[in-house]
């Protein structure tokens, strides 16, 4: 017996590891731990030596295997008695019984650093990988940026002076300050719901709506203005895209051009076959640049605008007194539908989650980080638009402004602009309504691509998303010579619009969601700009239909200007 024991003591190589750590486990789990220095209690008859401090050998032992795992000694202890082998030197006993002092915190160190590598444990759908907007997740900062100021800005910040005819000075600075304030606090709700439950990422305003508020209620609140910000946005462009390309080639040729001029349906046809081509690309990534330049020339054409405005001498005659209909309930609608020009210039927030996901996200680097980074030097530039936008452009026209924009005015006001600045602004504007489109355009595409997915469980092949594409654009085209008249609707699609998604449901969202502390500050503060965008959401929508009726739209189908 004696040699059998020496014979398992002297066992090298995995099978002696294995041992080991065998028999320390089942110590760990079966002894209590013993102090240092200590030797641990005998039973009678018990035929195994006692165990010293670690790191002293006895003349009984013998001192570690080497590295090349050969054994140090051929001699077996004399005094092993029996086969239970002793603890190693390198094996010492925690003092307590923790995970801490357990092989077990090897596994919890890597399984930590594991998931500050990889991220969290996500629920991902294998489809995903498939669409537009969650095909890659390459995004950063700098991206966020780019789509925010592409998204945020457009045709509808040369409204903002016609708002400040009806509002004036004072209260139209602080209605545009309030407003400003107020939606850049629910970008900042949008981005931190976005992984509000660990696990989930709601990479879509439809997705996070559900969860909100329910399976059938959240998509029924949400899908009609979303779909017209982004639908609607996106026939809208085509429209400005147009006619603004039909001015930029006026004012480039000039009285020399006039043999064949295009109608405004080849104009229109014209810059939809420019949308088609750039829609071709992938996914939301692949239009980062797309947004660069939209973004570049959005500030570009805006700051010239205003520029130029303030440059030149005012027209005669003009005054900055309050714009009043004939009766006190015309005056009140006319002010509503100011607050729904203002509130239509603050759009963008239907595409936050979208652009979000595009993002990695990971314990150490969450995704809320780059995008928060971004969408504040975005709206940075943003401010530095519009603010100098309604006030130079008020301040140029006051009540001559035309109900049309500033950029209208500019043209009537000032024929003596000189071509080429005239020319650079209109180009400007077109190469801005393209970008533009992009943008808008992308989360269409992603829910056709969503549809098919899910029918057939496969990926879109590129015939099919080159046939989604093409229908999208050309139906906004469509949409854009039947329904001309829509760009100057901006005060009911503010109403029925841009408050809901940009300033009410946030709000209602991070009550569901985060559920606040009853009567803390952020329930306070939710509760009332919710409540207050369901009164401003009902009362602006009616004054975008009185302002209609009021104005007498002119109501052309398939008649563009």
């Amino acid at each position: 017996m004696g040699l059998l024991a020496a014979g398992e003591y002297l066992m090298y190589g995995d099978a002696r590891d294995k041992m080991e750590k065998k028999l320390q486990e089942k110590e760990l789990m079966s002894n209590p731990a013993t102090p240092h220095g200590t030797t641990p209690p005998r039973t009678p008859g018990d035929p195994s030596p006692p165990i010293f401090s670690p790191g002293i050998l006895t003349p009984g032992q013998y001192s570690p295997r080497p590295a090349s795992h050969t054994p140090t000694s051929t001699r077996p202890p004399s005094n092993l008695a029996s086969p239970t082998i002793p603890r190693s030197p390198r094996f010492r006993s925690p003092r307590f019984l923790t995970p801490l002092g357990t092989p077990m915190r090897k596994v919890f160190t890597s399984m930590k650093q594991y998931l500050e590598d990889i991220g969290h444990i996500t629920k991902l759908n294998p489809h995903d990988a498939w669409l537009p907007v969650t095909e890659s997740r390459n995004g950063n900062a700098f991206y966020s940026a780019f789509h925010n100021l592409n998204a945020g800005i457009g045709f509808q910040a040369l409204l903002l002076p016609v708002a400040f005819t009806f509002l004036g000075w004072s209260w139209g600075i602080i209605t545009l300050l309030f407003a400003f304030i107020w939606q850049l606090y629910t970008l900042w709700i949008l981005i931190k719901l976005h992984e509000a439950v660990p696990g989930t990422r709601y990479n879509r305003y439809v997705e996070l709506a559900k969860a909100a508020f329910g399976e059938r209620l959240g998509p029924g609140l949400v899908i009609f203005p979303v779909f017209n910000l982004s639908a609607g946005t996106a026939s809208s462009l085509i429209i400005i895209g147009g006619s603004t390309l039909k001015l930029f080639y006026e004012v480039v040729c000039g009285p020399t051009c006039q043999n064949g001029p295009l109608t405004a349906f080849e104009w229109y046809l014209v810059f939809a076959v420019l949308c088609a081509i750039v829609a071709q690309l992938p996914n939301l990534n692949s239009i980062a640049y797309v947004s660069l330049i939209g973004a570049v020339m959005a500030v570009a054409y805006t700051t010239m605008v205003w520029t130029l405005s303030i440059s030149k001498a005012r027209p005669e005659g003009i005054s900055y007194e309050i714009v009043r209909p004939e009766s006190s309930t015309a005056t009140a609608f006319s002010v509503l539908n100011a607050l729904g020009l203002i509130a239509f210039a603050f759009r963008g927030h239907n595409l936050v989650l979208e652009i979000q996901a595009t993002m990695p996200s990971t314990l150490k680097h969450p995704s809320h980080v780059p995008m928060w980074k971004g969408a504040k030097g975005a709206y940075a530039v943003v401010a530095f638009c519009y603010f100098p936008m309604a006030i130079g452009g008020y301040w140029a026209y006051g009540n001559k402004m035309l109900p049309s924009g500033i950029l209208s005015s500019l043209s009537v006001y000032h024929q003596d602009i000189s071509p080429v600045l005239l020319g650079l602004t209109f180009l400007f504007v077109v190469l801005s309504s393209l970008s533009s489109f992009q943008i808008y355009s992308i989360s269409v595409f992603d829910s056709f691509e969503q549809t098919y997915s899910g029918k057939t469980n496969k990926p879109c092949p590129k015939l099919v998303r080159l046939a989604f594409r093409l229908f999208f654009v050309f139906f906004s085209y469509f949409i854009g010579i039947a329904l001309p008249f829509l760009a100057s609707l901006g005060g009911l699609f503010g109403g029925l619009t841009s408050i809901p998604v940009t300033f009410m449901y946030p709000c209602f969202m991070w009550l569901s969601i985060k559920k606040p502390s009853k009567y803390s500050l952020s329930w306070y503060l939710n509760w009332t700009l919710g409540i207050l965008g369901i009164v401003f959401m009902i009362a602006i929508s009616t004054g975008g239909v009185w302002s209609v009726i009021y104005t007498g739209l002119k109501v052309r189908f398939f008649k563009p200007l």
